[in-house]
């Protein structure tokens, strides 16, 4: 390795993967870099659990290198030589340094893919590109497996993906426990039993960083307590993390993984997707993990508990990856609905009278996380019934959440979220009246609004809603078969009712902070 040329390799914020080939031995002529830039903090407003989420991660793998005697350079957002952006430090550490030849790990974001290759056409030395090692499909894979194919169903790709893997299979065609999904067990109640163990906790002092970032004038959203930091920041935290869902969650995880409650913020969620998103956990070990706790006790842990948790990352993960690289970049312009309006102030603060928003959004500000229910069902569902524009709820839902990386974020909020890609991904839009809130949740128990009235000044506001988006959409949702009965149902309606219907919604649209 002597004679090869004098090499900068650059990791990402979300490369942090401690396994991946490049660190299996030590050379001399090879440097890492990695780098906080306020390219990175401040394309869109982050939450600043996020922001020192990320740093923490990656200041700890840094040094996590240099304890094996790798070459690191690490410049921190305060900096004097930190210029910022990605190629204007890239290309003063390759002046200064004279290296030979540059070297980088695939980016998962569409906008730092094309910066990086644009980057390397106008060096004079030599780039390699390689594969971070971590997803269990290449980009291309999902766009060669629907080839030909009209619809894009989900269902399909995950068993492809179960067979290519050998995961919950008794042989090469036949799922265990006779069924490929086991979704309609995962729909259940949480009323305050079984009793939810307390989320692994760490409880790092964040204060020092705080200062930092604070110095640097990033602007955030959200809080944070700065002596009490509850995420992982390194392989052995993620991993106790992975360890204490198998041990305490797993058994009731499939259960309740739709339910919703005032009193409990992550129920039996596993909070791994921080560490999945930023490659300290690779998707195979969580996978296998959880296969191996649930065969060592399946006299307590049913199978539809498992295959739920595995459908998330084997699936859902696959999937939206795939579905990213082969609509990028068009992607992100996708409005199908045509929906124009902003979204509402309380987005930023919680402050609504309506109880389901007020405590998704509350707690997603004060702790960067949100299950997938309270994304797509609460947050999500008023930003479609109220025709916000996809725009503000991706700058949103990309800020707001400790695991939003674009690549994530864009399809499940432009396609399962907000519809905006026409059913590309969502085969109907997700939406609902106060009373799926009602039966998956107690946020309807102590609400200004009552969910069972639908025009009264005190009607829960979704239930207007609902039928007006029915009736506002009715042209772009006619031909949708799975609409077909909830559609007949609206022709139903009177005109008296449904004018008093719209006029209810309308009210809501117009003045959202009033509710």
């Amino acid at each position: 390795m002597s004679n090869s040329p004098k090499t900068l390799r650059l990791i990402l914020g979300d490369q942090l993967n401690y396994n991946h080939s490049w660190f299996k031995t030590t050379h001399s002529n090879i440097t890492y870099v990695l780098m906080e830039m306020r390219q990175e903090t401040d394309y869109v407003k982050h939450h600043i659990q996020k922001i020192v989420g990320f740093f923490k991660a990656m200041r700890h793998f840094a040094t996590h290198l240099k304890e094996r005697e790798h070459k690191v350079i690490y410049l921190k957002i305060n900096d004097k030589n930190n210029l910022q952006s990605l190629d204007e430090n890239l290309s003063a550490l390759l002046k200064e340094n004279n290296f030979e030849k540059f070297e980088y790990q695939l980016p998962d974001e569409y906008r730092l893919d094309q910066q990086l290759k644009d980057f390397c056409k106008k060096l004079k030395i030599g780039t390699e590109a390689s594969t971070t090692e971590h997803f269990l499909t290449s980009r291309k894979e999902l766009e060669d497996f629907y080839q030909g194919k009209n619809q894009l169903t989900m269902e399909y790709f995950y068993r492809y993906m179960r067979k290519k893997y050998n995961i919950l299979m008794l042989n090469d065609k036949d799922p265990e426990g006779g069924k490929w999904n086991f979704d309609k067990s995962n729909r259940k109640k949480w009323k305050g039993k079984p009793e939810i163990p307390h989320e692994r906790g760490f409880r790092k002092d964040a204060s020092k960083l705080l200062e930092e970032i604070e110095k640097a004038g990033i602007e955030s959203m959200g809080s944070i307590e700065a002596q009490n930091f509850n995420w992982p920041e390194s392989r052995q935290d993620a991993l106790s993390v992975l360890n204490y869902f198998c041990e305490n969650l797993l058994v009731h995880f499939g259960d309740f993984q739709d339910a919703m409650h005032t009193e409990q913020a992550y129920l039996f969620h596993s909070r791994l997707s921080f560490a999945l998103n930023t490659k300290m956990l690779h998707p195979l070990e969580v996978i296998e993990k959880v296969t191996e706790h649930w065969r060592l006790n399946k006299e307590h842990i049913d199978i539809s508990q498992a295959e739920g948790f595995i459908r998330q990352i084997l699936g859902w993960r696959e999937y939206m990856r795939g579905i990213y690289w082969r609509e990028m970049p068009g992607y992100r312009r996708s409005n199908r609905l045509r929906n124009q309006n902003k979204l509402p102030e309380f987005y930023w603060n919680g402050d609504t009278k309506m109880n389901c928003l007020h405590h998704s959004i509350k707690q997603s500000l004060e702790t960067a996380y949100a299950h997938h229910i309270q994304r797509l069902m609460i947050t999500g569902n008023f930003a479609l019934l109220t025709n916000t524009h996809p725009d503000y709820v991706d700058t949103w839902y990309l800020g707001v959440y400790m695991d939003a990386i674009e690549w994530a974020e864009i399809t499940n909020t432009r396609g399962m979220s907000q519809f905006a890609d026409g059913g590309l991904v969502a085969t109907k839009p997700y939406i609902s009246s106060g009373s799926y809130i009602n039966k998956m949740s107690n946020y309807c128990k102590d609400c200004h609004y009552n969910v069972n009235k639908k025009t009264e000044e005190d009607a829960c506001p979704f239930n207007s809603l609902y039928w007006n988006f029915l009736d506002e959409k009715k042209e772009f949702l006619k031909d949708n078969n799975r609409m077909g009965m909830m559609m007949s149902l609206l022709e139903k309606k009177s005109a008296k009712e449904l004018k008093e219907l719209k006029n209810r919604a309308q009210k809501v649209i117009k003045n959202p902070e009033r509710f």
